[in-house]
């Protein structure tokens, strides 16, 4: 019995040698960078060892609020209860030390007990201030944007929707980054199916880094070949409490000032939020101008491009005699006249989106001026063209989702060969490619075309044209939420007489 107690014993002192080995390797680990700090720290009964990252913690909160009460520490047991901040823990797990180190904690511990240290939080928290929307900005509505912080970022959430009901759960993605991501739903109105796909996919991601809520959005869609976003990007807090309460999914990444929405349709990504602050009908027409810009911005050229190549019967006699003069004293071809403005006008557009503000809108309005009037005057291009892509060029901006944007800038490319190869005919055929394309599209498995294919009536209400909100009692049928009603048709009537 002795031999069996003295050999359980034996083990225990071993175990605890592995524990304190452990500790030891993760300090001389950390010691190796100089921006690791360790210094001795006397309380009345030992001798504490202090150790923190210096670019991490707020050195006030560690000599106002620690090291002062750290005198008259006697067990590093009791130190939850001597030092007043709200996160202070005992660790034995190293990994947990580590991790906690690098998140802004500082460690505290005896150097003659290292069965247990002390982490206390001092985080410094290092972002700027919250400001207007830049991409998505409204002349009426909310002026607030994300910025690159995840906590200051959900309050701007939870301050629109301050109810129990609005669930957040945090994940730790990315094996080097560590990021933390974190997915917003309604309980009792978001579908239970569409919270539990994104918390998988997000879940069983294997990947090293993420450094921006885009990776996301290339790594959990449906289909991660498509030119097509499907999930949509948002720097709005207001627009994010509004789809919550739609029923959709919201994803929020630390470091990343854009939120991520789902499940979503191709038609919410011509419609701006500034929308729902503006009368119904002059938002109805806005969208419908929208609608009829990205489809002109698609298939302009092209069409020049295969009327001038097969179809000349279908120019008007007025408008031939123009065209003649137009492209009389010019070498190229229809289809090389249009790539080398469409490239010049892509070319401007990256060169005004690199440089610094002020310069790339120099480069953009002069550049264009020149090499538009110097590429006419050469004879390189007609000036019909030139008007033409400029036009196309101009109606591409009106997409209110700047990732759906370059979309649109893309595709015009494929419809300009097929356009140049079976003139009209081509035209037609890459449309008839791209709706099946659209066709077989998902967002988190719910169909891309919603609410025309399937067809839905209800959600016709606000998809082409947006109609007055006291017409939208219910829900969006694509979000299958458990809580289908808005607000009660009749109540509303009762009080409006």
């Amino acid at each position: 019995m002795r031999i069996w107690r003295n050999k359980r014993k034996t083990d225990r002192n071993e175990k605890d040698q592995v524990k304190d080995d452990s500790f030891q390797v993760l300090l001389q680990q950390l010691t190796e960078s100089d921006e690791f700090t360790q210094f001795t720290y006397a309380s009345r009964s030992s001798m504490l060892c202090i150790g923190y990252y210096s670019s991490l913690i707020d050195t006030e909160i560690l000599h106002r609020d620690i090291l002062p009460y750290l005198k008259e520490l006697e067990l590093i047991t009791s130190l939850p209860n001597v030092i007043p901040i709200e996160e202070v823990t005992l660790e034995k797990n190293t990994t947990v030390i580590q991790d906690q180190l690098l998140r802004g904690h500082v460690l505290i511990f005896d150097t003659n007990n290292l069965n247990q240290v002390g982490l206390a939080k001092a985080s410094v928290e290092r972002t700027r201030q919250v400001t207007i929307p830049e991409v998505e900005f409204s002349v009426v509505g909310p002026k607030e944007a994300f910025v690159e912080s995840l906590d200051t970022n959900i309050n701007l959430v939870r301050k629109r929707l301050p109810l129990p009901e609005l669930i957040i759960k945090e994940l730790q993605i990315g094996k080097i980054s560590k990021t933390r991501v974190s997915v917003l739903y309604i309980e009792g109105i978001a579908n239970k199916e569409n919270v539990n796909t994104v918390i998988q996919r997000l879940s069983e991601l294997q990947v090293d880094q993420i450094n921006d809520s885009s990776y996301l959005t290339q790594l959990i869609q449906d289909n991660q070949n498509s030119p097509f976003p499907q999930l949509i990007d948002t720097e709005r807090p207001d627009r994010i409490a509004s789809v919550l309460g739609d029923g959709k999914v919201a994803i929020l990444v630390d470091g990343a000032p854009h939120g991520l929405i789902g499940p979503t349709t191709f038609f919410e990504f011509f419609s701006a939020f500034e929308d729902y602050f503006l009368n119904w009908t002059v938002a109805s027409f806005f969208r419908l101008v929208r609608f009829f810009a990205v489809l002109f911005s698609i298939l302009v050229t092209p069409i020049y491009v295969a009327v001038l190549t097969y179809h000349y019967e279908l120019i008007p006699k007025d408008m031939l005699s123009t065209l003649i003069t137009s492209r009389s004293a010019i070498p190229l071809p229809p289809i090389l006249e249009a790539l080398v403005l469409e490239l010049t006008i892509e070319l401007l557009r990256e060169a005004g989106a690199r440089l610094p503000t002020k310069v790339g809108q120099t480069i953009g309005i002069v550049g264009g001026i020149v090499i538009g009037t110097a590429s006419v005057e050469a004879g390189l291009t007609s000036n019909v063209l030139l008007i033409i892509v400029a036009l196309g060029a101009l109606a591409s901006f009106t997409t209110p989702v700047y990732q759906m944007g370059n979309t649109i800038r893309l595709i015009r490319f494929p419809f300009l060969l097929m356009a140049h190869y079976i003139g009209l005919l081509g035209v037609a055929v890459s449309f008839c490619f791209l709706l099946i394309h659209l066709l077989r599209l998902s967002s988190l498995g719910r169909p891309f075309l919603e609410p025309f294919y399937p067809l839905r009536v209800q959600d016709l209400k606000d998809s082409l044209i947006r109609l007055p909100f006291s017409k939208q009692s219910k829900r969006p049928i694509l979000e299958q939420t458990e809580d289908t009603v808005r607000f009660n048709t009749a109540k509303a009537k009762e009080k409006n007489e």
